[in-house]
Formats: structure tokens, C-alpha cells, sequence
């Protein structure tokens, strides 16, 4: 699977180094303030520090075979103090299957020694390269809850038969399924994204106007990406000191069955 189909915007003429690192940090949100309605920053502050390398990683479960992986570790800092007063252990484990398919799993330890309990939101934050926003549409989605962030995320409910874009998008939809469906219709290609422990799903586009004002972002980027996340927002994550919290996401792509507009669900929604 080609790599800017995953990560989204891939500068050409960087080294394979650099690619890592946005993937590794890029894709995650912990610690997050959704829809700017708390005190920490937007996209969470464990994207930004250093992370070290587990050398001696646990291996795979026998049942599954085949994939490279790495294991990154993020702890508390005197920094993360000033705006994270908690003791934590944050786990990455990056895995790549032998068919391209990315698999993304999350554990996050409370290691406080007060007693305390904390609470957190999180989200992998995965854009995806699309040939043309406006020939892409999202499955798996429709007739479900919905909080819309550029209305003061009031709560709506999906009314198409599937997600299509035409303007700005910035929703997270609720109790989502467990698999959801990108279809990139001039590519012929789906990307498929399994998830657990995340219950939420939010999309993101930001459109021609938004586009231009932000500095990290081309003018005419947004007709070539979309931002499907998986996520935790509607209902936080509470851990006493010792329990852990998982998540996971998987995102594979397979030739899109495209037929009058319609997806084939055997073939993505209900299959694996």
C-alpha cells in the first residue's frame, strides 16, 4: 500500500526517517481537547514529545502471523506536569501486515501512586490521500448521532444512505460500528478501517476557505485528503492508578466493488 495513501500529505524527497516519525507521532491524539472546549491543546499533547523505543517488546499473539512492528513508549515529564498532573504509561504498537495493512494499537496505564484516578479523550488521527473529495464517500456511517463541531457541537442525526462532501465537514458520530468504509470512486479503491475500544468516529475536511487560512495546509489540499479518525469523545476514558485502557485501529485497502454508487457490504462492512 502506497504510503501517502495512509499518512495523507508525504513531502517527496524526504528520507525514510522522516516518514516514520510523522507516522508514528502524527497518527496519535491523547490527552485531546475536541472542538477547542477544554484548557489543553486541540490535538493533545503526546504527539509532541519524545518517545522512546521498546527494545525488548512483547511478541505478537500466535494467532497472528507475519507483521513488522515497533513498539514506542511514552511516559510523564516534569514538563507534562504544568498541564497534565497525572503519572501515566502510554503504549504504541505500530504493526504493518504482509498485505500493506496498517494496524495501530493503544495502551495507556494510570501509574499514579496518590490514589488519584484520570480521565482522558484520545483519537488516532489518520488523513487519508483521495484522488478527488468530491468523488469520495463514507460508509457505515448513516442514520447515526452525530455532534457537529461548527455548529457548537450540537447533536444531529445522519439522514444520506452514506456520507458525501460538498462543503467544510467536522462531526463526530456516535456509537459508531466497529468497521467503516472510505471509497476513493476514480481510484476504484476502498480503505477499510477496523477498530476497538473506540467508540466514536470523527470526519474531517476543512474545505477551500478554511484551507487557505491555515499555514500548514495547501490552498487546494483539501480536494486530496480526508480525515477519518477513530476515537473516544462523547464518553472520556476513566483509569484508577493500575488499570489500563486498549485501543486499536487496522486500516487495509482492497479495489472498491462499485456498483451504481453502492458498496458492496459483503465484500467491507461485513466481512473479516
Amino acid at each position: 500500500m502506497e504510503a501517502k495513501s495512509l499518512l495523507g500529505r508525504m513531502n517527496s524527497g524526504k528520507n525514510c526517517f522522516s516518514l516514520v516519525v510523522r507516522l508514528l507521532l502524527g497518527l496519535l491524539e491523547l490527552f485531546v481537547e475536541f472542538g477547542n472546549i477544554g484548557s489543553l491543546e486541540q490535538h493533545g499533547f503526546a504527539r509532541n514529545r519524545a518517545w522512546s523505543v521498546d527494545p525488548n517488546p512483547p511478541p505478537f499473539p500466535s494467532n497472528i502471523s507475519h507483521r513488522t512492528f515497533i513498539d514506542l513508549i511514552l511516559r510523564h515529564s516534569e514538563e507534562d506536569v504544568k498541564i497534565w498532573p497525572h503519572r501515566y504509561e502510554c503504549r504504541l504498537r505500530v504493526a504493518l501486515g504482509p498485505g500493506g495493512d496498517l494496524m495501530l494499537t493503544s495502551r495507556i496505564r494510570n501509574t499514579n501512586s496518590d490514589g488519584k484516578s484520570f480521565t482522558f479523550t484520545f483519537a488516532y488521527h489518520t488523513h487519508f490521500f483521495v484522488t478527488d473529495i468530491s468523488e469520495v464517500r463514507v460508509e457505515g456511517l448513516e442514520t447515526l448521532d452525530y455532534l457537529d463541531n461548527l455548529k457548537n457541537r450540537e447533536r444531529f442525526t445522519e439522514q444520506g444512505d452514506a456520507i458525501i462532501f460538498e462543503s467544510e465537514v467536522d462531526k463526530v458520530y456516535l456509537s459508531t460500528p466497529t468497521k467503516i468504509a472510505i471509497l476513493d470512486h476514480e481510484r476504484k479503491r476502498t480503505f477499510v478501517l477496523r477498530k476497538d475500544g473506540l467508540p466514536d468516529a470523527v470526519v474531517w475536511n476543512p474545505w477551500d476557505k478554511k484551507a487557505k487560512s491555515m499555514a500548514d495546509f495547501g490552498d487546494d489540499e483539501y480536494k486530496h485528503m480526508l480525515c477519518v479518525k477513530a476515537a473516544c469523545v462523547e464518553k472520556p476514558i476513566t483509569l484508577k492508578p493500575g488499570e489500563e485502557w486498549k485501543g486499536r485501529q487496522e486500516i487495509s485497502a482492497v479495489p472498491s466493488s462499485y456498483c451504481s454508487g453502492q458498496l458492496d457490504p459483503r465484500r467491507v462492512l461485513f466481512s473479516g
